[in-house]
C-alpha cells in the first residue's frame, strides 16, 4: 500500500525541510543563505535540490516583503536580491516599487545587459513608477564581476534617477549592488 504525501498543505518551512533536510533549512530561516551556495553533493545540497530550495526561499522573502515595511526588514530585502540577482551571468538592473508605507507593490527585472554593464533608462523608471502608483522605490543590479563596490557610474545613475523620481514625487530609498553573497548599499555609503 502506497502512502502519499498532500505536499499543497505544507508550509513553505515544511517543503523546504522535505527537499533538503531540516537543519539546513533551519539555517536558511534563521538568516544563513550559506546552505544554498554549497552546490556540490560533498559539501552542501545537489545543484537540482538547490536551485529548487533557492527559488522556494525567493518566493518566502518575497511574500514577507510584501506584507510587511521593507524598512523594517533590510535584511530581508538584501537576502531576496541576493537569490533574484545571484544567478545571473550578466548584469539585470531591478525596481522595487513601494507604496506609502514602504511596502512592496511590485518588483520588476527592468533592464539587462552584457557582462559589464547595463542600459538603464530613467525615462523608463519614471514610467513604471507611475504605472505602479508608487510612492518609493529600491534599486538594485547586480555584478556578474563578484565586486560589489559602487562604480563612479553607478553613483552617477543614482543621483541621475533620484533627480528623475524625485520630479513625480517618487522617493529613491537605496540602491544595492549585489556580488555573490556580498552587497553593497549606497545609502549606507552615504551616497542617497
Amino acid at each position: 500500500m502506497k502512502i502519499s504525501m498532500h505536499y499543497e498543505s505544507l508550509s513553505n518551512a515544511e517543503l523546504l525541510a522535505k527537499l533538503i533536510g531540516i537543519r539546513e533549512s533551519r539555517l536558511l530561516y534563521r538568516g544563513s543563505l550559506q546552505p544554498l551556495f554549497a552546490t556540490s553533493p560533498e559539501k552542501g545540497i545537489p545543484h537540482e535540490k538547490c536551485a529548487v530550495a533557492k527559488e522556494l526561499v525567493r518566493r518566502f522573502l518575497e511574500e514577507e516583503l510584501q506584507q510587511r515595511d521593507v524598512l523594517d526588514s533590510p535584511d530581508a530585502v538584501r537576502d531576496y536580491l541576493k537569490l533574484t540577482l545571484n544567478q545571473h551571468e550578466h548584469e539585470v538592473f531591478v525596481v522595487i516599487f513601494l507604496d506609502a508605507r514602504n511596502r512592496v507593490i511590485a518588483v520588476e527585472k527592468m533592464f539587462r545587459g552584457t557582462l559589464t554593464q547595463a542600459s538603464v533608462y530613467p525615462r523608463e523608471v519614471v514610467k513604471a513608477a507611475l504605472k505602479h502608483n508608487a510612492a518609493a522605490v529600491i534599486l538594485a543590479h547586480n555584478h556578474p564581476s563578484g565586486v560589489a563596490e559602487p562604480s563612479r557610474a553607478d553613483q552617477m545613475l543614482t543621483d541621475t534617477l533620484k533627480q528623475s523620481l524625485s520630479l513625480v514625487d517618487v522617493k529613491v530609498l537605496d540602491h544595492f549592488i549585489i556580488a555573490g553573497t556580498q552587497t553593497a548599499s549606497l545609502a549606507e555609503q552615504g551616497f542617497i
